[in-house]
């Protein structure tokens, strides 16, 4: 069976702790789970069903890969390197905030690499579609562009406004997440509230289209699959929505 022409991005799957960080945080276990995409790697890494997988264990929390190298605090606490999660708790201990030096260290470790990977994926690879996956809680934190405790999509499907890909593509996806989820294709918003993150700004129809795909963790992230203590979800239902996932990409790629 032959590999979809597809490369999927899956920045903030990761919740490990960089060594370089011990003894600097105060974050939480819960903090650090809640800030994460959690699951998104059993969600959506399609392993050798498509063209490359680029995924990374550290959490989003420590080096967010979907930030441009310029988005940095104090300008933005949301930034590469975060001085707080989306839910504005602390990351750090007092007076532990990584320093330029300890910044440049992380970024040549963790955020360098992943990017190089993408890169080189494009110069290697005959693609036809790229996708940033990611999963978004079920109500916007206040730190968010639809904050306000604003209910969200069960998808948005996001390509910069018709900048990464067509609006054709766009809808087309949107249609087929519809049938393989078997959800009401009025629950999946495009270009709203989410427009497009860094990597799909940066690398859409460069040459190749890109979206990003953002799921709504209620699909996921509550009764009876997931334990609220154990922060644990049942490994089958994970799997049944990872092949959903692949349907929906199947039936696409059987539409162009």
């Amino acid at each position: 069976m032959s590999k979809l022409p597809v490369l999927l991005s899956i920045p903030h799957g990761g919740t490990q702790k960089p060594a370089e960080l011990d003894g600097y945080l105060a974050i939480t276990n819960k903090d650090l789970f809640d800030d994460s995409d959690p699951f998104v790697i059993e969600l959506y890494d399609l392993g050798d069903k498509v063209e490359r997988v680029i995924k990374t264990t550290i959490a989003r929390a420590f080096v967010d890969l979907n930030r441009s190298m310029e988005d940095m605090p104090p300008e933005n606490p949301d930034g590469l390197i975060k001085s707080m999660t989306c839910y504005q708790k602390p990351i750090y201990a007092n007076g532990k905030t990584p320093d330029d030096t300890l910044c440049k260290m992380l970024i040549e470790l963790y955020y360098s690499p992943y990017h190089s990977s993408i890169q080189k994926s494009i110069e290697e690879l005959d693609l036809q579609l790229c996708l940033d996956c990611h999963s978004m809680a079920a109500i916007a934190p206040g730190i968010s562009p639809d904050g306000h405790n604003n209910p969200r999509p069960l998808f948005c499907l996001s390509n910069n406004d018709g900048q990464t890909s067509s609006q054709e593509m766009l809808e087309k996806l949107a249609d087929s997440i519809s049938k393989a989820y078997s959800i009401d294709r009025d629950a999946i918003f495009l270009n709203d509230p989410f427009h497009g993150g860094h990597i799909t700004r940066t690398y859409g129809n460069k040459p190749f289209p890109w979206i990003q795909v953002e799921m709504n963790r209620s699909l996921y992230l509550s009764s009876p699959w997931f334990d609220q203590d154990a922060l644990t979800v049942d490994p089958n239902y994970l799997q049944k929505l990872n092949k959903q996932f692949e349907n929906s990409l199947d039936d696409f790629f059987s539409k162009i």
